[in-house]
Order: C-alpha cells, then sequence, then structure tokens
C-alpha cells in the first residue's frame, strides 16, 4: 500500500498528473481541485495516495489532503460510485462541501457533479449521512470537524464506538472550547469528557 508519495511534479494533466519520486515516475489520477492545490510543473509535493487494485489494472488516485483522500474512500464505499465519480463529485465540491450536502441531505448539490444523476446523488447523501452523521440544528458548518487534528480526534471517537453524529458534536464542543490551535491529544481527552455528560 502506497499511502502518500513526496516527490518533484513532473506533469499533469485533466485528471492526473506524474510525480517523480527519485527517478521513479508515479501516475496519479486526481480530482481538478487536487490538481489546482499541488502546484505547478517543477515544484517539490506531497500527495496522499489511494491504492485501486483490480483484476486488469493497478491505479494510484492522489489527493492535496488526507481529508480529500477519506471522502473519497466513503464516496466509493456508496454502491454506484466508483473511482471517476468519485472524483468528479471531488472535483465540483470541497470536503466541507460535501459534508454540508449531506448533513442537510442536500442532493441537488452533490447532482453538480459530472456523471451524477438525481437518483445517485439522492442515494450518496443517504447512505454517507448514516456514516458521517449530520450536522445538529443551530450549528450549522461547526458540527462537522473535517480536516486536522478535529477530523483525527472524531475518528479516534468513532474506533471506540461512538456514532459519527456523537463524535462529531462532542469534538466540536471541545475544539470551542480549546480553539484552533488545540492538538489531537487534548481534543480526545475534553472530547471524551463532553460525550460522557
Amino acid at each position: 500500500m502506497i499511502a502518500h508519495l513526496t516527490g518533484t511534479l513532473h506533469a499533469t494533466a485533466a485528471d492526473h498528473a506524474v510525480i517523480d519520486v527519485n527517478g521513479v515516475g508515479y501516475l496519479v489520477g486526481a480530482s481538478a481541485k487536487t490538481l489546482e492545490a499541488i502546484g505547478i510543473t517543477g515544484d517539490r509535493v506531497t500527495i496522499h495516495t489511494e491504492m485501486l487494485v483490480a483484476e486488469d489494472f493497478i491505479r494510484l488516485v492522489g489527493f492535496a489532503t488526507s481529508d480529500e483522500r477519506d471522502w473519497f474512500r466513503l464516496l466509493t464505499g456508496v454502491q454506484g460510485v466508483g473511482a471517476r465519480v468519485a472524483l468528479a463529485i471531488l472535483s465540483a465540491l470541497a470536503p466541507a462541501e460535501i459534508q454540508r450536502a449531506v448533513a442537510a441531505q442536500d442532493k441537488a448539490m452533490v447532482a453538480r457533479a459530472n456523471g451524477v444523476g438525481p437518483k445517485l446523488a439522492e442515494r450518496i447523501v443517504r447512505e454517507l449521512k448514516d456514516k458521517v452523521g449530520g450536522v445538529l440544528p443551530g450549528v450549522m458548518g461547526a458540527a462537522a470537524p473535517v480536516a486536522g487534528a478535529s477530523a483525527d480526534a472524531v475518528s479516534a471517537l468513532m474506533n471506540l464506538g461512538f456514532k459519527p453524529a456523537e463524535a462529531n458534536s462532542a469534538v466540536t464542543a471541545a475544539q470551542e472550547e480549546l480553539g484552533a490551535g488545540a492538538g489531537l491529544d487534548a481534543l480526545v481527552r475534553l472530547a471524551l469528557r463532553k460525550a460522557a455528560k
């Protein structure tokens, strides 16, 4: 399994980049947002990756952030969503926008992506709401931390058996109390105390 690549951005195209890592060029499929974010040819870049293996191919897909990679994994877990459709969604919507669409059950927002019709968009928001939880009323955008230490803290709580919505809510409350620069350990400890109340 290849988790990330660090090397020189050798070339980009509409749907992929080539990363030169010590003389080996890795062709990495990517969303439009990732291709915009990683830099220009010649830059030293780090790209998070997901390796897709099937009977007739091995393919690397790359992401500018681990958060985007996590959403790719969630999206491809929905029936009818393959790598191409997941990348189309991630090209049209940032992870935070997908979270908002799922929380609000806004299938029209998801359907903005190429190749996503109304029925598939409805399935995506319905199935992912069960997996990632919804935003609590009145705290739109704040109840679903999706990056950095917050995302790791939510994952830690879910690994301990909390439901996604409970984990999101507890971590959001801890984040608000501790501030934006809070570390993972502090967030998890405080979130556990808040979840226990």
